[in-house]
């Protein structure tokens, strides 16, 4: 049962579920469909509410673990040097996909669009390591350089949406952002104490800072990136990214062992909010998306790590200019944060759901890497 459980989670079943039900309903019946995402769920709180502003905290605050841990001494973003390429890459990442949006915006699209820009940004980290493996095998070097990259601009992305996607309808009230600062001291605090459990430091610290962040009028979602990083920990990494240690039983360690296995079957509440999108949608704001993730990133990716090479600091060992190209490609799927920052860029249901459109079809990205990773002979490794 348990090996079925982790195949499911590998294979982001759940996810791919959401976004198939939420499709093929909105498409056979959108007024039953908009009525429940948007109707009563839990008590006055929508379906949509509870996913995207109280779910996704969790979803954020694993982001948060593994990006804190990368940071650590033995981390695979510790020490700098050996995290330069992959980071020159990830803003290669970032800056090819807005270079490409605002440029094909401007021949194709309107100002009406221009708010966009951010949703091509993000690559997903579930689909784009499950890719990578299958393109690459599991223990080829690309995939840990493709994790940290996924994550590194995954950290981006939740900057980009605190600060250039706030609520449009109310404008931003920073003296709430007190109360956030107010959840980090409590968090700081308990940790100085020896408080090992992570329960208060998500009822007192999570909860001071998801209220900062809400009367702040900026996306509450992230209430969890704040927090995460105070949970003890040890003072050394020893494995590699989403690898598990059945040694380390730290307080950080413990609230990703005990709610990713909810975060990875939860992604499907995600998919069927956020993926209902009817395909008449499709739109000028769909090709935006669409060529941007994946042109925008490929190019992105691989200039930028070209350059961090030229520069003296190298690809991982076994990792050359081939591998690079696939796996720009991988970075080119969207999905996940991508829909997520659809639904904050654009007001506009019709606009919104175009763009939303293109972030699932970025999934071809996987059959592109597929087909050039054989055309460029790279062998995999088992």
């Amino acid at each position: 049962m348990k090996k079925k459980i982790n195949l499911l989670r590998e294979f982001s079943i759940p996810l791919m579920a959401g976004v198939l039900f939420a499709v093929v309903w909105a498409n056979l019946a959108p007024a039953g469909y908009e009525a429940f995402d948007y109707g009563h769920f839990l008590g006055p709180f929508s379906f949509h509410f509870v996913t995207n502003e109280l779910f996704m905290v969790f979803f954020f605050g694993i982001a948060a673990v593994e990006i804190t841990q990368s940071f650590l001494p033995g981390g695979d973003l510790n020490p700098v040097r050996k995290a330069v390429n992959p980071l020159l890459s990830t803003c290669g990442g970032v800056l090819g996909p807005v270079a490409v949006y605002f440029l094909l915006n401007h021949f194709i699209g309107s100002p009406a669009f221009a708010n966009g820009w951010g949703i091509p940004t993000a690559t997903d980290i579930a689909l784009a390591w499950l890719v990578a493996r299958i393109v690459f095998g599991n223990n080829h070097p690309v995939i840990s350089f493709l994790l940290l990259l996924a994550i590194a601009d995954d950290g981006i992305g939740l900057a980009i949406i605190a600060i250039f996607y706030p609520d449009p309808t109310v404008p931003v009230a920073p003296l709430w952002l007190f109360l956030t600062l107010v959840g980090m001291l409590a968090a700081f605090l308990m940790r100085k104490s020896g408080v090992k459990s992570y329960w208060p430091y998500l009822a007192l610290g999570g909860s001071a800072s998801w209220f900062g962040l809400h009367e702040a009028h900026l996306h509450p979602a992230l209430a969890l990136v704040f927090i995460v990083p105070f949970l003890p920990h040890p003072w050394r990494e020893n494995r590699h990214l989403f690898e598990a240690d059945p040694r380390d039983r730290s307080t950080l360690a413990r609230f990703e062992h005990d709610w990713k296995v909810t975060v990875d079957f939860g992604l499907f509440m995600f998919g069927l909010a956020n993926a209902g999108v009817a395909f008449s949608g499709v739109g000028t704001a769909t090709w935006l998306v669409l060529v941007s993730l994946v042109l925008g990133k490929t190019l992105g990716i691989f200039a930028f790590g070209s350059i961090g090479r030229m520069l003296g600091f190298p690809l991982p060992d076994g990792m050359g200019t081939r591998e690079l190209l696939v796996a720009g490609i991988i970075a080119g799927i969207g999905f996940t944060v991508a829909l997520f920052v659809a639904g904050e860029a654009f007001t506009d249901q019709v606009v919104q759901g175009a763009a939303k459109m293109g972030a699932m079809l970025s999934i071809a990205a996987a059959f592109a890497a597929w087909m050039t990773a054989k055309a460029l002979k790279i062998r995999r490794i088992p």
